[in-house]
């Protein structure tokens, strides 16, 4: 089984000033004249992965990646304001822009997914490939199995303390409370709904129980923007039609894709992968057996390197040169 390359630390980071006053948190590593590709990070507000960028060969790739507005070191922190799908897709081409880039692969986990095929059917042109892992469509149905109670029939111990907090609602319902929590002035109960928000969705990630879940959850740098922004993006259906990713793949079939999905993905079942995969017909699809959703399982590593290799290959990046 592959396991990830070592630590790789940027060439560059820089700020960039996008639209909005807000000021994005970029990085650049890897080969500087490699094949670019630009890691799109989950949440949304989850903040980009230093892991992420050893998934891929830093002799043959140029590794983009970036904190989306309002999370990690982007500017201003936890801001809402200017902050949707539709502004996640122009920060994308603000980064190709400034570094020059006209064509790239793109790559996404979870949330990172639906933003990566929402910008690959706007801008087909810029994309050589895409690298896809535990895939989100953002429909209904997707919503209503994280937070209707779908995934709560699996954890029941880990959803009562959820939907408790906001006095057992659910569905739409649940996520406008979280929302106005999260939003109000009572800083206390402020910081509750976030530890609560992101303990919910760590208990749900990886197919072993991650017994750092709750210390994790109380790291409020990173767990108030992720609850914060998340609970805006799945309350506004994540600025999507219903089924808008789906309805639109004619529009990247011919793109070339490795599709990686954990057969026990608990946040995002396993369908949601094979849907697209039914309508790309240049996509391949790879469900890996004994993991979840994470990266960071030993399976998911495995299949992600795999396909980030044979897409250089199948774009004619030899090992080792650009």
């Amino acid at each position: 089984m592959n396991k990830a390359y070592g630590v790789l630390r940027p060439n560059q980071s820089f700020h960039l000033a996008v639209s909005g006053g807000h000021q994005i948190w970029v990085t650049d590593s890897g080969n500087p004249h490699g094949l670019p590709v630009i890691l799109l990070h989950g949440g949304p507000g989850g903040g980009l992965s230093p892991y992420g960028r050893r998934l891929y060969d830093p002799e043959r790739y140029r590794i983009i990646q970036f904190d989306q507005r309002g999370c990690g070191d982007s500017l201003p922190y936890c801001e809402l304001t200017h902050n949707t799908t539709a502004d996640g897709i122009a920060d994308i081409e603000a980064i190709a822009a400034h570094l020059g880039i006209n064509q790239w692969v793109v790559a996404g986990g979870s949330w990172g997914v639906t933003l990566a095929l929402a910008y690959a059917q706007q801008y087909p042109q810029r994309v050589m490939g895409l690298i896809l892992r535990g895939v989100f469509l953002a429909r209904d149905k997707d919503l209503d199995w994280l937070y209707g109670g779908g995934a709560g029939r699996v954890f029941p111990d880990y959803w009562a303390p959820f939907t408790d907090f906001v006095g057992g609602l659910t569905g739409t319902a649940l996520l406008s409370a979280y929302y106005e929590a999260l939003m109000g002035d009572d800083e206390v109960h402020r910081m509750s709904a976030a530890v609560h928000w992101v303990q919910w969705e760590t208990h749900c990630m990886a197919l072993l129980p991650n017994p750092k879940a709750n210390a994790e959850a109380k790291v409020l740098k990173t767990s108030l923007p992720m609850a914060c922004i998340s609970s805006h993006f799945m309350l506004h259906r994540c600025f999507l039609q219903e089924n808008q990713l789906v309805d639109n793949m004619s529009k990247i079939a011919h793109i070339p894709a490795y599709i990686v999905h954990g057969r026990y993905d608990m946040v995002c079942p396993a369908d949601n992968a094979y849907d697209v995969a039914q309508v790309w017909p240049a996509a391949e699809l790879d469900i890996v057996r004994e993991a979840g959703h994470t990266e960071k399982e030993p399976g998911i590593t495995d299949a992600l390197l795999r396909a980030s290799h044979r897409l250089a290959e199948r774009l004619g990046v030899p090992s080792g040169q650009a």
